[in-house]
């Protein structure tokens, strides 16, 4: 099973794919925990049933220490006891900033402030660039139907 289509054989969206990576890779940057970048980006991927998206973060957080535990339960992160505040407020933020359609009035304030609690503004403008980010990969890959399974840690970046 491959792709429907190759996102680096034409030149605009060879281009357009190029900055969003590039995007992604100024995170790694920013003093946003690692961890928690992961976990946001897992649990978005989760939302929008992004395979691909999936098979490298969870690859990725692993082989960063992240445990199996905490990897099994970020779906049900509510209810797990295994994240911390901040964890749960990039969590929520992340679930917000992910299901805008189903929300008439996007990102609440409550979710908002709570991630304030815990980040600083650079940090909180490092967490919405990364859920904007997790969310603009994951909306390709679905429509493309990037096929996962056989992604190598480290080899995009």
């Amino acid at each position: 099973m491959g792709a429907r289509l190759n996102m680096f054989e034409g030149q605009a969206a060879a281009k357009v794919w190029k900055h969003i990576i590039a995007a992604g890779r100024a995170l790694a940057d920013s003093s946003l925990p690692l961890a928690t970048q992961e976990l946001v980006k897992i649990r978005a991927s989760q939302i929008n049933g992004c395979a691909g998206c999936l098979d490298m973060h969870v690859k990725e957080a692993a082989a960063a220490g992240e445990t199996a535990v905490r990897l099994s339960l970020v779906a049900a992160w509510r209810e797990a006891t295994v994240f911390t505040e901040a964890e749960r407020a990039a969590l929520e933020l992340a679930e917000q900033g992910t299901r805008l359609a189903d929300a008439a009035g996007g990102v609440t304030d409550e979710a908002w402030a709570n991630a304030a609690k815990h980040y600083d503004e650079d940090q909180l403008a490092a967490l919405v660039s990364c859920i904007a980010v997790i969310n603009a990969f994951n909306r390709g890959n679905v429509m493309i139907q990037q096929p996962a399974g056989d992604y190598v840690v480290g080899s995009l970046g």
